[in-house]
């Protein structure tokens, strides 16, 4: 699974495979334990996606140090004219 979407979609299905009333106990312990590493996976990936947009609410700047946020380079020069 490569995307946020795709991870959440199979933590939905795990969670509806758990819930059938004819899964095995076995089964159910592999699909809870595949979930719970899933739900991890997916609370790390929110909190980067938070920190970014902190970082972007800030206008580029945390409290601790000045963050650049790779969008144009030192010699980018910005130009342009006033009509």
């Amino acid at each position: 699974m490569t995307n946020f979407e795709e991870k959440l979609e199979k933590l939905e299905e795990l969670s509806e495979n758990i819930k059938q009333s004819d899964i095995s106990l076995e089964d159910a312990l592999k699909n809870f334990e595949e979930g719970i590493k899933l739900a991890k996976s997916l609370e790390k990936e929110l909190d980067k996606m938070e920190g970014k947009i902190q970082v972007l609410m800030n206008g580029g700047e945390t409290k601790e140090n000045k963050v650049e946020l790779g969008l144009f380079d030192e010699s980018t020069e910005i130009t342009g004219t006033r009509s």
